[in-house]
């Protein structure tokens, strides 16, 4: 297939009329599985991408920070957004620097400049972002393989230890709050289908709303997601369920070549074979579990996560000397009109 012909298409419209894209995108490119090398027949094409700043955002009254089109599963950054996504090396926007050469859908000189200075994004931080979404991606499996073993009151315990880790990093991207100023606990629920469920008490004062919402929206979706998992639909929750078990084994894989090569590698050629057997249910067992050599597996690329994380060379943080210079080196041509 050749990806460059999709844009051409009348859905990929907005590219070139929304006023904040057009001749201001400096790269787009694959996302999701086809730039992983797991894709299947029922993949669908999702496409990333970066915008520049234009003036009015820069030195004017606007600001910008993302386009979304849900039709064509296609989001572009703006590039002050970006760069902050990327000094957190963010995994799902880290991996739009490494992508292979044919799944650069289009690509600019500044582009080109950004993907070939990618090694100053690189940082420690590699560590608590991929590890963080190496957490959720299990939080999934463990909750949707909970589902099924578990009465309700268990269940909703293992929800509530789900927020609870996800509450351990809310402090490192959050405004901090006191351990004690949101409590969440299980106790009788008047419900008539629960047995117990998940209540909270808070004490936040002079706290960001906008933090609030986030953490609040980050807690949502984790019971949501274990409610709609709850629906129970075999054939589709177990290609979801595989799809998850995949997408865990390969961000161990990304950060550890971050870690141990500073190397950002988003195609996964040499573990095509493996990540596509966990997406096809070669680890599954028939009662939906999974077999003993997928959790060694896994307790294996953490072992080796665990190791690159003590003996990586990569700075504690990212070279923020380097890229200010860069920022300011595109920001200022976009001012200058000279972009």
């Amino acid at each position: 297939m050749e990806y460059k012909d999709l844009l051409e298409k009348k859905e990929y419209d907005f590219l070139r009329t929304d006023k904040h894209l057009g001749k201001h995108i400096i790269l787009l490119g694959l996302s999701g599985s086809y730039s992983y090398g797991t894709n299947n027949e029922n993949s669908d094409i999702d496409i990333r991408g970066i915008t520049l700043n234009r003036k009015s955002d820069l030195i004017g009254m606007t600001s910008y920070e993302q386009y979304v089109d849900d039709n064509t599963d296609t989001t572009i950054y703006a590039f002050l957004k970006m760069i902050q996504l990327l000094l957190s090396c963010n995994p799902n926007t880290i991996e739009l620097l490494g992508l292979q050469k044919e799944h650069y859908l289009y690509l600019t000189g500044i582009g080109q400049e950004l993907v070939d200075n990618k090694a100053m994004f690189l940082s420690k931080r590699a560590i608590q972002s991929f590890g963080g979404y190496a957490s959720q991606q299990l939080r999934r499996l463990q909750n949707a393989l909970a589902r099924d073993n578990y009465g309700q009151a268990e269940k909703e315990q293992h929800i509530l230890n789900s927020v609870k880790n996800a509450m351990y990093d809310f402090r490192t991207r959050y405004e901090r709050f006191d351990k004690n100023s949101i409590s969440l606990y299980t106790d009788i629920s008047m419900k008539p289908d629960f047995q117990t469920e998940i209540f909270m008490d808070i004490n936040l004062t002079h706290y960001p709303l906008r933090d609030y919402k986030n953490i609040w929206a980050e807690m949502h979706n984790i019971v949501k997601e274990y409610d709609h998992l709850g629906k129970r639909n075999k054939k589709k929750d177990d290609n979801h369920l595989n799809k998850h078990a995949m997408h865990l084994i390969r961000l161990f894989m990304m950060a550890i070549d971050i870690l141990e090569k500073q190397e950002i590698k988003t195609y996964r050629g040499e573990e095509q074979e493996i990540l596509m057997n966990i997406r096809n249910g070669g680890y599954q067992k028939v009662d939906g579990g999974y077999r003993e050599e997928f959790y060694e597996l896994l307790a294996d690329y953490e072992k080796r996560l665990n190791y690159a994380a003590n003996h990586t060379n990569l700075p504690e943080e990212p070279d923020y000397n380097r890229i200010e210079d860069f920022v300011m080196y595109v920001n200022e041509r976009v001012v200058r009109d000279e972009i």
